[in-house]
């Protein structure tokens, strides 16, 4: 029996492992009431786990062609000269926030004591690379119903120390652009969009629609899988400014000076004779660090599902969308229940376009959560609080909160600590049926009506 071929072999693995998917991976019973509703889950087919097993074949493991191929697909998808790749989204936020730390950056850059205008109404590693620097969060509250940013406290919480403004598109909601953007502008500060709940999302600024993450100095992107797209772990950085992106890139590689990739000697040709610091002259460039950076990379075969992920991505956005528009509709048409009178249901930003994350619902006064989410929870149907609620009030605080320092609040979070205590969220990811989506509309309609007396 004559011998397969390498490649040969390759190909019959890779069409069982397609035979295998599509057999075992991709079967979807029809949905029945009660059964349990996550808020987020992957969405895949055989395309993902083909190149998975592919990258694997290759054995490369580090960053290699895939990482390549996806660095510059998602570069395009969003409009943008640089995206590199990482290995979470929460390292994406922290290179985002230490790149603006470099000491390339002159008296721009971001340092220890300096302030950073955030929100406390969201994910702590947002703020989390600013207090680890030494910098100063500056929270100011956020609006209800759109959850995000109060932009008519930008300006107060001004200071002759702040550097930058660093904030989340909430549940895939954007923030007020414009106005974030005009006040950055207006004081020379930087613009950090933690897009990692919000890949997709659009917003018109002056006529033109751009996608969220590319307004700004730098934006980042998660890939858990719970978010808009998945590679298991996995996260993006992106910007228009080669400098940053040198910067990013330097922090992600170990605070590296070199650029060559990796695998790749002496590509600029100048990796011998050059003079950097104090070391001797044509010390080896590869080994010359220019930052306190960190090893941030994420493999070849997280990039390999991120491929298949970005082929798919525009299905997962508009199926977004018409999930987050059917249970808004369903909730506001039914009859039995007057649900404006007991919740507060989501609105999108002005001038924005959602790749809407998850459905956010407040509930009014004399309406517990408590047992509104629980009534959800019984019938199936996974619920979330908005992240953190109030960061401040959490025990990674504590110290700080008893020192009076490391951090400020400008007027009073008022609608930040109502989200703490009355705010919580479901799902609307791209994997939900109609049916799913009539059936948490039924029971949120239910649960107000059974739960509408605090305890």
């Amino acid at each position: 029996m004559k011998q397969k071929t390498k490649q040969q072999a390759r190909e019959e693995i890779l069409s069982l492992v397609r035979e295998y998917c599509d057999t075992w991976h991709n079967v979807r019973k029809p949905f029945e009431e009660g059964q349990r509703i996550p808020y987020a889950s992957r969405v895949y087919d055989s395309a993902e786990m083909v190149n998975l097993v592919d990258s694997a074949l290759e054995f490369w493991l580090t960053a290699g062609r895939y990482t390549d191929e996806f660095e510059k697909k998602m570069a395009a998808y969003l409009g943008v000269k640089f995206c590199s790749l990482v290995n979470s989204g929460s390292s994406a936020n922290l290179l985002a926030f230490m790149a603006l730390t470099s000491p390339l950056l002159g008296e721009r850059a971001v340092r220890r004591g300096d302030e950073v205008i955030t929100v406390a109404a969201g994910f702590p590693t947002t703020v989390a690379p600013i207090i680890q620097y030494g910098a100063v969060p500056v929270f100011v509250d956020v609006t209800i119903p759109q959850y995000n940013i109060d932009v008519t406290m930008l300006e107060e919480a001004l200071s002759e120390r702040t550097k930058a403004v660093m904030i989340a598109h909430t549940l895939g909601n954007p923030f007020d652009l414009k106005t974030v953007s005009e006040f950055c502008k207006k004081h020379g500060l930087w613009l950090v969009e933690d897009n990692c709940d919000a890949l997709g999302s659009e917003y018109t600024l002056d006529g033109v629609t751009k996608l969220t993450g590319t307004v700004g100095d730098i934006g980042t992107s998660s890939f858990y899988p719970p978010h808009h797209m998945t590679m298991g772990e996995g996260g993006a950085v992106y910007t228009n400014d080669p400098l940053l992106h040198k910067c990013i890139r330097s922090f992600r590689d170990w605070g590296r000076d070199c650029v060559c990739p990796s695998g790749r000697d002496n590509l600029c040709g100048h990796r011998f004779d050059r003079q950097y610091g104090e070391l001797p002259l044509g010390y080896d460039h590869k080994y010359v660090y220019s930052h306190f950076g960190y090893n941030l990379k994420a493999t070849d075969m997280q990039a390999a599902v991120g491929c298949a992920q970005l082929e798919k991505f525009p299905s997962f956005v508009e199926r977004r969308r018409h999930n987050f528009a059917r249970l808004k509709a369903a909730l506001l048409a039914d009859k039995a229940v007057n649900v404006i009178d007991r919740l507060i249901l989501p609105e999108a930003c002005e001038h924005a376009d959602p790749s809407w994350f998850g459905f956010m619902v407040t509930c009014k006064e004399g309406v517990s959560r408590n047992r509104v989410v629980q009534y959800m929870e019984d019938h199936g149907i996974q619920t979330r609080m908005l992240f953190a609620g109030n960061l401040t009030k959490h025990p990674c605080f504590d110290e700080m909160r008893a020192k009076g320092e490391g951090y400020r609040i400008v007027g009073e979070l008022t609608n930040t600590d109502r989200i703490m205590e009355d705010t919580f969220w479901i799902g609307v990811y791209p994997g939900m049926t109609d049916e799913m989506i009539d059936y948490m509309a039924r029971t949120l309609s239910g649960a107000v009506m059974q739960c509408d007396v605090a305890v």
